[in-house]
């Protein structure tokens, strides 16, 4: 993620809730709520909307540019440079940055707190806000008389119980011109407690004919890609659970291609007519093993509709066909989903890739 996020154009359903934030800001006597949640699925949009939001809120220039920040004002400037004295987020490597700039961003970090060591990218799923990373955002945002302060919590869900109770004061306690904004993809997984002292932004609500229309032109306008059709379109839309940009990223997963050759793969090697090992090296020179794990937990999960009696989401593959010859059982498929979970566990202690393959390889003869 780069600055440039701050920037970028107002996706089409986010239209109507933008301009009924910007209306309320503008107008006399109202203002924003002091804490906003955007949570949902990733690939509606979310993060785009907020950090846009952000940029427009500390613009110099915001009351004559009511679509989104001017850009080029000093707010602007401290925004793309990674260095603006009024905002802070956690976790820090979710701040919109250019990597030419990443040396400030860990200036901004160590002046945020002490004691905390130097942050690496990593998956969003191992990401955590603990209590220390809170309690250090507490002197910026009650020193007082220091205008507009915004900060930001990415993957709030990560936030441990500790830190979500350390928030829960803040959020209890809310102070003149500071806003906290809470981004999740799993807003399950947050406290009772934080949700209740929130304002859930509503992101989630996309026209299905807005949605097909985004991913028809996004898709079209992909260079030296082939035209992709409207039921194609809409398949992907389902598979991303209604969410345009994840569409659109599914479209364009190097491991989307393979479906139809991972049955074939899954069908050579219950029939015996090809090893696992040669299975194995073969796709490693197909899909890094992230992709193929991608891609086998999509299947498994059509694999369970078709056995529950439902209609398979990939009409462009031949899956319910296929298990009308051969259904797995259901110890079968959950022993393949626990391999593949333990698998991601793996590879996260640097398990070597092939030794990975190698083992969903052998799971899958016996599926």
């Amino acid at each position: 993620m780069t600055d440039d996020i701050y920037f970028t154009p107002l996706l089409p359903w986010q239209q109507l809730l933008w301009s009924q934030l910007t209306q309320r800001v503008l107008a006399p006597q109202q203002s924003l709520p002091h804490a906003l949640l955007a949570a949902g699925m990733q690939g509606m949009g979310k993060r785009a909307f907020v950090w846009r939001l952000v940029a427009w809120l500390l613009c110099r220039a915001r009351d004559e540019r009511p679509l989104g920040a001017c850009g080029h004002c000093e707010s602007c400037q401290w925004l793309r440079s990674g260095t603006h004295p009024s905002l802070q987020a956690l976790p820090l490597v979710s701040l919109p940055i250019s990597a030419d700039n990443i040396h400030k961003q860990q200036e901004v970090a160590s002046s945020t707190a002490k004691d905390k060591k130097s942050t690496k990218a990593t998956s969003n799923a191992s990401l955590k806000i603990k209590v220390d990373e809170i309690r250090a955002l507490q002197p910026f945002i009650y020193q007082g008389g220091h205008g507009m302060r915004i900060c930001v919590l990415d993957h709030a869900e990560q936030m441990t119980i500790a830190a979500a109770n350390a928030l829960l004061k803040t959020l209890e306690e809310p102070q003149a011109q500071v806003y906290l904004f809470l981004i999740s993809d799993a807003p399950s997984q947050l406290l009772p407690t934080i949700k209740s002292r929130v304002q859930q932004l509503a992101l989630q609500r996309i026209d299905p004919a807005v949605a097909l229309d985004y991913v028809t032109q996004a898709l079209g306008s992909t260079v030296n890609r082939e035209a992709v059709g409207a039921a194609a379109i809409e398949q992907l839309i389902q598979l991303a659970n209604g969410a345009p940009l994840a569409a659109i990223t599914l479209a364009q997963a190097p491991w989307y291609s393979k479906r139809a050759l991972w049955l074939t793969t899954w069908q050579a090697l219950r029939s015996g007519k090809r090893s696992s090992i040669a299975a194995s090296d073969y796709w490693q020179n197909q899909l890094s093993i992230d992709e193929f794990i991608q891609l086998s937990e999509l299947m498994l999960l059509d694999m369970r509709r078709v056995l529950l009696g439902f209609e398979a989401l990939q009409k462009d593959v031949k899956l319910a066909a296929i298990l009308q010859d051969h259904q797995p059982s259901d110890s079968g498929l959950e022993r393949l989903s626990y391999s593949l979970q333990q698998t991601k566990i793996a590879l996260q202690q640097n398990v070597q890739e092939k030794f990975s393959y190698d083992k969903l390889m052998q799971e899958l003869v016996y599926l």
